[in-house]
């Protein structure tokens, strides 16, 4: 086998939360290069749509489930629907989060919190324990989990620390499930990104320019990176390239975090 037929992804099959847009729809693309089929989850029915036509174009199979997985319920559901019509699943890519709410910790309401929690880190859980135990019963498997360079720093100049806190919890559920599965042959590694220009992001800072030069200020590449940047790595971890390691959390942020 070559080095690059280790990156292969040719018979697997990969779920991707949060897949229409952004980073999640960057990993999607380059999956499917690498010749995964694919179920996409999202909420707007016509994106998924509009992702599933042009990736399917790649010449392999795209499906698409419409699921809010920000809410425990309905991951469940989408869950129990993957595994009816589009199992197995080989590879797991828990994508959905984001902070959402900027809010001061002293005035964010419970509510808000348990939420917020439930969008970045309870999706993670349910798809885990729901797809999980059939790569593990298979003897492969691989769970990528979009934690975030705020898992390991404070971030400058912003509120809603619900955030953090959370993505923090998905490294610590990453690192103890890894030790898990390890004799099983399923790893779970995770990806902390830093600042991406995501369309979100690309219209955040249209409308406060000064603080997207603050912020690349604090980077040592001088730039925000480019989703389709982030494709490789998400590549490397869902192949057998990936295969002896497990537990990781690969820090991918121009540098950010070096300062």
């Amino acid at each position: 086998m070559s080095i690059f037929d280790r990156f292969r992804l040719d018979g697997r099959r990969a779920l991707i939360t949060g897949a229409t847009r952004g980073l999640g729809r960057a990993m999607a693309q380059a999956l499917a290069e690498a010749g995964a089929d694919l179920v996409l989850a999202g909420r707007d029915l016509g994106a998924l749509d509009q992702t599933g036509q042009e990736l399917t174009a790649l010449g392999h199979r795209v499906a698409g489930v419409q699921a809010d997985v920000g809410n425990p319920q309905r991951a469940e559901r989408m869950c129990d629907v993957v595994l009816k019509k589009h199992g197995p699943i080989d590879i797991l890519i828990n994508n959905v989060g984001g902070r959402r709410d900027k809010v001061s910790f002293l005035e964010q309401p419970l509510t808000d919190w348990q939420r917020l929690f439930d969008l970045n880190l309870t999706s993670a859980v349910v798809c885990t324990q729901r797809l999980a135990p059939g790569m593990l019963e298979r003897g492969w498997g691989r769970v990528i989990n979009i934690a975030s360079i705020c898992g390991q720093i404070a971030t400058r100049n912003i509120g809603g620390r619900h955030y953090e806190s959370a993505k923090a919890a998905l490294v610590g559920l990453t690192r103890a499930l890894a030790a898990d599965w390890a004799p099983r042959g399923v790893t779970v590694n995770a990806i902390a990104p830093g600042g991406f220009m995501t369309d979100a992001n690309r219209r955040w800072f249209g409308e406060r320019p000064e603080f997207q030069k603050e912020v690349e200020s604090l980077i040592p590449m001088g730039r925000l990176g480019n989703p389709e940047e982030l494709g490789p790595l998400a590549v490397y971890l869902a192949s057998d390239a990936s295969n002896y390691m497990t537990g990781a959390v690969l820090t991918i942020d121009g540098g950010y975090t070096l300062w």
